[in-house]
């Protein structure tokens, strides 16, 4: 019996293709896929379980995939009152809606719900886009948390502890208690999990509900003083250094030292050879 790890199918899955050509996520990539959206080489295909090589003809709706680009990454303000989906079923405006004109197509790195503010990263690059979602990236999403009420220290070390809701395990947070104003209390809180609506629900199980919830940090890249629906392309040198990718210096070329000329073979005319000229 041949062991099929020792004879891989060449190429790669038509969805981490189509994935890494910026037309969505890989999961909605597939979903495309079974669609019927997408054909390769004429014929539409159905399953994504396909390998495609770089000479295959890639259809989606009919138009060519785009050339690819290199990784690019953009830090986006995102003003409460936007859903992070590219179409919304209940026809409410979406982030994607609200971007500039000029930006190519992107997808974003996770989501902040309706009403959250913040740092939201967006990118051309699907697979990407899922390296930066994985908890095993190490990433720490940091917030800016208002709540009503107040919350006690003991409190906090649950929460620091990590807790149960609803039959869900969520790990330790880190939380700092900032200042207690008015009715309302601030909170900054870390986050590498980032489990949907995760703050809100920790909240609500110590008693207390989010009335402000402001992202300002996603791993290295931060929120700044960047207003309510701007956008900042990250520098290609600073998403090469996040994504381990380093340039590659060009060799220099270095002249070599001119070698002697062989014994009995002549020198190129104008070239002094040591010996006096014959008479």
């Amino acid at each position: 019996m041949t062991d099929k790890s020792e004879n891989p199918v060449p190429g790669d899955r038509i969805a981490k293709v189509l994935a890494r050509a910026g037309v969505a996520s890989r999961r909605e990539c597939e979903k495309i896929i079974e669609a019927g959206r997408v054909s390769v080489n004429g014929k539409t295909v159905l399953t994504p379980a396909l390998n495609v090589m770089a000479t295959d003809r890639i259809l989606v709706d009919g138009k060519p995939l785009a050339e690819k680009e290199p990784p690019r990454i953009w830090m986006y303000h995102k003003p409460a009152g936007l859903v992070t989906t590219e179409r919304d079923e209940k026809g409410r405006k979406t982030v994607f809606d609200a971007l500039p004109p000029d930006m190519p197509r992107v997808m974003s790195v996770g989501r902040l719900d309706l009403n959250s503010e913040g740092l939201l990263l967006l990118t051309n690059d699907g697979e990407l886009k899922r390296k930066m979602e994985l908890p095993t990236t190490g990433w720490l999403r940091r917030y800016r948390v208002r709540i009503k009420g107040t919350l006690s220290e003991a409190k906090l070390d649950e929460l620091r502890a990590g807790i149960e809701v609803d039959g869900v395990r969520y790990a330790g947070a880190e939380v700092t208690f900032d200042r207690q104003q008015g009715a309302n209390a601030w909170l900054t809180m870390g986050l590498r999990e980032g489990k949907n609506r995760e703050i809100r629900r920790l909240m609500e199980a110590q008693g207390v509900v989010v009335n402000r919830l402001l992202r300002i940090s996603y791993g290295p890249f931060q929120l700044g003083t960047l207003q309510p629906g701007e956008v900042e392309e990250v520098k290609q040198r600073v998403v090469r250094d996040q994504l381990g990718l380093r340039e590659t210096p060009k060799p220099q070329r270095t002249r070599k030292p001119a070698k002697p000329p062989r014994a009995g073979k002549r020198p190129p005319a104008g070239r002094p050879t040591g010996k006096p000229p014959r008479r």
